[in-house]
């Protein structure tokens, strides 16, 4: 499974992927950190390959579906993937970071914009939801970007660090995606 947009490539992780994905944590550390609970001090190799090993059984299980993101040259630039799968209800969440090194780039839509595509058309799902923290505005603007509608906030409704907060939901319906300019 590879989907691709240009240069972009999302693909499962794999095995081998571990060394990167490290660098890559490490590298964007404060600014993952403000935003991904998962993003800690404390994250070092171990996590990555963990990381990898649980992708590869929620791929097998079909409970969530992590990508890499990369380039055409093979460097990750961060990872994209639909979680929090309800089949019965046909609805996931989106995640996505960028490294550090390569923001500002566009690659969070376009990466998003292959995870909801896969999601909508490979798995069938008929929602997306997007948790974005009130400060984080460069999410808030990816999931713009996508049509996701911004439903309200939702309080208390992640730990984050030992503490309740507030998330913008964003709710993405396939009729909501922009139509490509012919």
């Amino acid at each position: 499974m590879q989907l691709r947009d240009g240069d972009l490539i999302a693909r499962p992780w794999q095995d081998g992927d571990a060394d990167a994905l490290y660098r890559a944590v490490d590298s964007s550390r404060a600014e993952l950190s403000r935003w991904l609970a998962w993003c800690t001090p404390a994250y070092g190799h171990a996590e990555a390959v963990a990381w990898i090993a649980w992708s590869t059984q929620a791929w097998q299980q079909r409970g969530a579906f992590p990508f890499g993101v990369f380039d055409a040259g093979g460097d990750i630039v961060g990872s994209v993937g639909i979680n929090s799968i309800d089949w019965e209800n046909r609805r996931g969440a989106l995640g996505y970071w960028i490294a550090t090194a390569k923001t500002g780039r566009g690659h969070a839509r376009r990466a998003a914009a292959l995870a909801v595509d896969f999601a909508f058309g490979e798995l069938g799902l008929q929602r997306i939801e997007i948790l974005v923290q009130p400060g984080n505005a460069a999410s808030h603007r990816v999931a713009s970007a996508l049509g996701a509608r911004c439903e309200g906030e939702a309080r208390n409704r992640v730990q984050f660090h030992g503490r309740a907060v507030t998330m913008a939901v964003y709710g993405l319906l396939p009729e909501d995606r922009p139509r490509p300019v012919v």
